[in-house]
């Protein structure tokens, strides 16, 4: 096998270096210890191929595997459920196949597809048995998942049949040791037949999302095309390569081409939209970035939570990650301002942060999918936050019952596992935001996951009441004296949260405007009114659970310490 897939094959100027995913399949097929390799994450994109004269600079990951891995082999077969199979290289040796011979059609439905790519795998180890000619071959299939699904449905005979042929591939003795390479593509892991995607003898490759250094080279080559987009960069493609850091080739290209035709350059100030933009479109809607300009000194009071925050930033920025947490719980009643602390530290640290928005789907698989495609994203960010709004309800059960089809489950194994994994320490920080922490699942809660939990809670006082209605008053017009009267101290609410103080400013805004009451007349009969938006036990089970999830003491205003 060593004059088949090699590593060491000298990187002439026409052949772009292999990324290490690829060097990877390299070692296993050369070491003999996969002949199977299951390509799956940003397989959709553009993939640089070799530059031969009037040949494409990119392709898809099926043209890569093709023309990169598989430059020295006889013969290659390609299949996928809408070109069916096509003999991709080596046209003349796979004639002389006798059974071709007698029949000259290319199969497209699955069956009977697999079965004609086994029988030519079998012809061509049988002609190497018998010391006849020894074929390098290797099969292709792209879109794996729609040849062996993760289902079972109707056609789950059929579709068993196929995983468990596709499988012997690199289970058959007779297959694997004689020169044969098999490539199956999937969009997830998840969404093929477990037969395939759990065979031990098959090499499963996570194909990343492009580094800095892919785009870098990809930019430069697109300046060659469309040279006005990128004259601002023309000295140095490094700089955007930076900046575009979790977009994928493809996008960057169609992004760079639309500014080219519109005769747009692409300016330094316009990178961080640009990757925005990129990154949501190429999610499919799974997240979104939340874009603040607000600083932890928009946080009213909460010192020593913001302490300890800012110390973890200054860590985080001096690469000092040994004390660095794995994630934050941010808890409290409703209208405490979670999602607000972290718009806060989201400006404060300078980093992007990433909100999961609905990742669940109704379809087998999808939603297992859709969360690989997060985290794949989220690690080629780099340092990221990632936010995940209401946890109680999105981050699954351990035991999610019979109801869901056992989603909850999976999705709590998958996020379990992601957020415990060391090597995310200091590049990916997860904040948990959720007024029930009590329904997060234990273990998704403990150190090494979730490391340090700051409970948000409301006001403990009139005093501390009537400063937070003057600071939102103060944001529209309202003008109110630093201290209540004492007849107007005994209509000021406690227990009173940033949400709800909010809707109070508002209504005082519309009376003040309406009924032409100076600010505090109005304040004052929009007090009198005044009924809380949660009930009194509500709030009061909440405060407990916040105080009781809290992993600092000081964390916890004296007032609720009790």
């Amino acid at each position: 096998m060593n004059d088949a897939i090699s590593p060491r094959e000298p990187q002439a100027a026409a052949r772009p270096p292999r990324p290490a995913w690829a060097e990877g399949i390299a070692l296993g097929y050369e070491s003999g210890a996969s002949s199977q390799f299951i390509l799956h994450g940003n397989v959709a994109d553009r993939f640089p191929l070799p530059r031969t004269a009037g040949g494409e600079d990119s392709g898809t990951l099926t043209d890569y595997v093709v023309t990169s891995l598989l430059a020295r082999f006889d013969v290659v077969l390609t299949y996928d459920v809408g070109n069916g199979a096509r003999v991709a290289k080596g046209g003349d040796a796979f004639a002389q196949w006798p059974h071709w011979k007698q029949d000259q059609t290319l199969p497209k439905a699955p069956r009977a597809a697999v079965e004609w790519l086994t029988h030519y795998a079998r012809y061509a180890a049988n002609l190497a048995r018998l010391g006849q000619r020894r074929l390098q071959v290797a099969i292709v299939v792209s879109d794996a998942q729609l040849v062996a699904p993760a289902t079972q449905g109707f056609s789950s005979f059929e579709v068993a049949a196929l995983a468990v042929l596709m499988r012997d591939w690199a289970s058959d003795g007779l297959l694997s040791g004689h020169s044969l390479a098999t490539f199956l593509i999937a969009d997830a892991l998840s969404d093929l037949h477990p037969l395939v995607a759990t065979n031990p003898r098959a090499q499963v490759v996570q194909v990343p999302l492009p580094d800095a250094t892919a785009l870098e080279s990809a930019l430069r080559d697109l300046a060659r095309e469309c040279p006005a987009a990128l004259a601002p960069f023309a000295s140095d493609f490094a700089r955007p390569a930076r900046a575009l850091v979790g977009a994928t080739l493809s996008s960057v290209d169609g992004m760079v081409r639309t500014r080219q035709h519109k005769a747009q350059p692409l300016a330094e100030r316009d990178l961080a939209e640009a990757k925005k933009r990129l990154i949501e479109a190429d999610a499919g809607g799974l997240i979104e970035f939340i874009d603040s300009k607000k600083t932890l000194d928009d946080l009213a009071g909460m010192e020593r939570v913001k302490t300890w925050v800012r110390q973890d930033i200054a860590l985080w920025r001096q690469d000092d990650l040994q004390a660095m947490p794995m994630g934050y719980l941010i808890c409290g009643p409703v209208g405490t301002g979670k999602t607000f602390t972290v718009e806060c530290l989201a400006g404060e640290a300078g980093v992007p942060v990433v909100k999961l928005k609905n990742f669940r789907d109704k379809w087998v698989g999808s939603t297992e999918g859709n969360l690989e495609k997060i985290f794949r994203l989220v690690r080629a960010l780099g340092r990221c936050y990632v936010f995940v709004d209401e946890a109680d309800q999105s981050l699954g059960k351990r035991e999610s019952g019979g109801n869901d089809g056992g989603i909850g489950g999976r999705v709590y194994a998958m996020l379990a596992q992601e957020m415990s994994d060391t090597r995310n320490r200091g590049k990916v920080l997860w904040i948990l935001a959720s007024s029930r922490p009590d329904l997060i699942e234990v273990d998704l809660k403990r150190p090494g996951r979730i490391d340090v939990k700051i409970p948000l809670l409301p006001t403990a006082t009139a005093d501390e009441s009537w400063a937070l209605i003057v600071s939102l008053c103060r944001r529209r017009g309202l003008e109110l004296p630093a201290q209540p009267s004492t007849e107007l101290r005994i209509l000021v609410p406690t227990w009173l949260t940033p949400g709800a103080a909010e809707s109070l400013a508002v209504k005082a805004y519309r009376v003040h405007r309406v009924e032409k009451k100076d600010p505090l007349a109005a304040v004052e009969a929009c007090l009198r009114d005044w009924r809380a938006p949660v009930p009194r036990e509500t709030m009061q089970f909440q405060i407990g659970i916040a105080v009781a999830e809290a992993s600092d003491a000081t964390f916890v205003p004296e007032a609720f310490r009790a």
